[in-house]
């Protein structure tokens, strides 16, 4: 049976934008309909269009901890802030970085919003499967660690 982990990179491989990719990696326990999560998680590939503010990967790791377990009363926002703040403090500590733009430091991206043609080479360059991979790792671990009550 495939990891969501590893279905998070494989997505992402098959054009999914990063964001999307850890989503969709998780729609079987989401209970929304996968189209609807694409449509949700399409504006923030690249870190938000494309801008490289921050990650995609960072950004669906939070939208699936919030529809997880997040909270409707705004009486819990600092519960749910301090607990993706704990994720986002993760995936920096393993990446030196939430931001796209220096996540991708050394990689040559085109200024304009148009995204750049899935080639082999485009891969080769690029970190993003293997982000989606740890986005997911992370987001699996704090989900089993806020079931025994420590995120």
């Amino acid at each position: 049976m495939e990891s969501r982990q590893e279905k998070a990179r494989e997505l992402f491989l098959q054009g999914y934008n990063c964001c999307q990719a850890v989503v969709a990696a998780n729609a079987d326990r989401l209970g929304i309909p996968f189209e609807a999560l694409m449509k949700l998680a399409s504006p923030f590939g690249g870190g938000l269009a494309r801008q490289r503010e921050v990650c995609g990967v960072v950004t669906g790791m939070c939208m699936v901890y919030g529809l997880l377990k997040g909270s409707a009363d705004p009486a819990d926002k600092p519960e749910v802030y301090r607990a993706v703040r704990e994720l986002c403090r993760q995936f920096r500590e393993q990446t030196g970085s939430i931001v796209c733009r220096e996540l991708l430091a050394g990689v040559e991206v085109a200024p304009d919003p148009e995204p750049e043609a899935r080639t082999p080479e485009y891969y080769k360059k690029r970190p993003c499967p293997e982000l989606c991979a740890l986005a997911q790792k992370i987001i699996d671990e704090a989900i089993v660690d806020s079931q025994s009550g420590t995120v």
